[in-house]
């Protein structure tokens, strides 16, 4: 685990340190399964343990870490059941926004996807793999956005951490990454024909790529743990 910035004291200090070891533990800077000390963190954020202990309680309440018998915490090990779990509410939520989003779209609105679909093949082309989570972000916020259904893009923004938390691990994958954009042409491709069950199926299918993905990357570690 190595963390670097600082902060200054301030009412929010303790909701600042929270996204931020939030943030470092969805991009994997802090990897599932470590251990955190208090001590340590402080000094590395230049903080008192005050407004560390608020963040790492919250962190808990949020099933982001847990309590170690030794009394400490630890950042929650990702299982078989959470993929499985997550993945699943994501594709109900995700393809009827899909389908909603061809039915409801207006030709205006898809200039923006046709634009961020263009800007993640020239970084997949240039290898700058590292803008590839942000881009893919910002492409489904704005499919969702087409289903102009808020309560239904509030529903999906509720996974957003853990949604985040699965792309890093799966456009770290070179042979996801690149499906990932061809999956994103055919599904704009059937919104542009309003074709609703298609693109309901291609976003299920693209969902079940990205949950094998996940689930294969943790068998790498279980093996990895099992040989060490």
């Amino acid at each position: 685990m190595k963390l670097s910035t600082s902060f200054k004291e301030r009412k929010s200090l303790g909701q600042d340190v929270f996204e931020y070891l939030k943030n470092a533990i969805i991009d994997q800077t802090i990897e599932p399964g470590s251990r955190l000390v208090e001590s340590k963190i402080a000094e590395m954020l230049g903080i008192s343990r005050t407004p560390l202990r608020e963040a790492l309680h919250k962190l808990e309440r949020e099933e982001w870490i847990e309590k170690t018998p030794s009394g400490g915490f630890q950042v929650v090990n990702l299982t078989r059941q959470d993929i499985e779990e997550t993945f699943g509410v994501r594709s109900a939520l995700e393809a009827y926004a899909a389908r909603l989003a061809a039915e409801n779209y207006r030709e205006e609105a898809l200039i923006p996807l046709e634009k961020k679909m263009l800007e993640y093949q020239k970084c997949l082309e240039k290898e700058a793999n590292d803008k590839l989570q942000t881009i893919n972000t910002e492409f489904h916020d704005l499919l969702y956005a087409l289903s102009r259904n808020p309560k239904l893009v509030k529903m999906i923004n509720q996974l957003r951490a853990q949604i985040s938390r699965f792309r890093q691990i799966i456009l770290k994958q070179d042979e996801y990454a690149h499906e990932s954009n061809e999956d994103h042409v055919r599904m704009l491709d059937a919104i542009k024909k309003r074709d609703g069950d298609a693109v309901e199926k291609l976003v299920r299918e693209h969902l079940i790529k990205g949950k094998h993905a996940v689930l294969s990357q943790l068998s790498d570690e279980e093996k990895e743990e099992k040989s060490a």
